[in-house]
């Protein structure tokens, strides 16, 4: 399967965090632990705050939606965060 570009923001509560640089994956997997990936490193890196309202919104380079991901889905070696 060919590499997509596409790009992880993370939305909620009023803000949001832009992925200005995007990542190269070749799969919808990929696409998805990816987008689990930066939902935790946005959890860990801020501290103590309410995730309920935010997700992982992926688009591909068009701007098309491709995955909404809640970080209250999120999982890491098959368990919730």
């Amino acid at each position: 399967m060919p590499r997509r570009l596409y790009r992880f923001h993370c939305l909620g509560g009023g803000e949001a965090v832009f992925d200005l640089e995007g990542r190269w994956l070749s799969s919808i997997r990929e696409v998805r632990q990816h987008a689990d990936r930066v939902a935790l490193s946005l959890m860990t890196g801020v501290g103590c705050q309410d995730w309920t309202l935010w997700s992982v919104d992926v688009r591909d380079a068009a701007g098309r939606p491709v995955l909404l991901r809640a970080f209250t889905a999120v999982t890491v070696d098959g368990k919730r965060a």
